[in-house]
């Protein structure tokens, strides 16, 4: 019943993405920082996952990006994101994605992040498997950084540390590694799990960003930590993900303790 509710969920969510993609008059406003944008399409994404979840779970605790926590009693809780990649979808670029979690007493149980723009969902359950759009799918092979192709993203607030974004990825660029940049954290997390990429990494996320994508990958076969190599949770802000071969000296690298051939 839950993954039936979840694929619902996601394309609620997606009808709403397509109703108002493209369109001149989107009313758009800003959140904190700068580019921060919230569309009138993720409120409707939202409205309609939360509607199609609350169908037929009305106990469940959500927690939704732009509307926050319902919170409830109940052992199951819902994180969604009804766009990830909004400032993509408002610019009329079709990299985009609705993207939900399942997390039971702590443990996320179901991903799903689905591009309506160009047909692609994917789906996990804990132990079974990652797919996308019902055919398996399972992370690279890739065995050495300098040969990777990675993707990383960057945060609306520039951050000013020691290893930030920046100087990780002039790192890379430096030594030739190709380094995508795509405007959806679920989406990388997916591409990952498709062996598209190899790795990413980026250093401030939140737990709609990665809930369902982190699982994806695991379920891929990748691996999925923190930036210190500790167990990943989506409640945590630095992320790397990996087709597990290159994990250690991935992060390595973004700790500036190895250098790059």
């Amino acid at each position: 019943m839950l993954k039936t509710t979840l694929l619902k969920a996601v394309e609620a969510g997606a009808v709403e993405l397509r109703r108002y993609f493209n369109n001149e008059d989107l009313a758009i406003s800003n959140k904190e920082g700068i580019n921060n944008w919230v569309t009138e399409a993720d409120h409707a994404s939202e409205k309609a996952i939360i509607e199609a979840i609350q169908s037929d779970f009305p106990d469940h605790f959500i927690l939704s990006e732009e509307s926050g926590e319902t919170a409830t009693a109940s052992e199951i809780k819902w994180i969604i994101d009804p766009i990830d990649g909004t400032i993509n979808y408002a610019s009329g670029i079709p990299i985009c994605a609705v993207s939900i979690g399942v997390e039971k007493k702590g443990e996320m149980i179901f991903g799903a992040v689905y591009n309506p723009f160009i047909n692609e969902l994917f789906l996990a359950e804990k132990g079974m498997g990652a797919f996308l759009n019902d055919k398996r799918i399972h992370v690279s092979r890739k065995k050495e950084v300098i040969n990777s192709c990675l993707v990383t993203g960057f945060p609306y607030t520039y951050l000013d540390m020691e290893n930030g974004p920046l100087q990780v990825f002039e790192r890379f660029v430096r030594k030739g590694v190709p380094v995508r940049r795509l405007g959806s954290a679920a989406i990388d997390l997916c591409w990952v799990a498709a062996g598209r990429f190899d790795g990413f990494f980026e250093h401030s996320l939140s737990p709609w960003d990665t809930a369902a994508g982190y699982l994806i990958v695991e379920e891929a076969g990748g691996k999925v930590t923190d930036m210190e190599g500790n167990p990943y949770s989506p409640y945590q802000r630095k992320l790397v993900a990996t087709n597990g071969l290159i994990h250690e000296e991935l992060i390595d690298v973004i700790h500036n303790r190895k250098q790059l051939a």
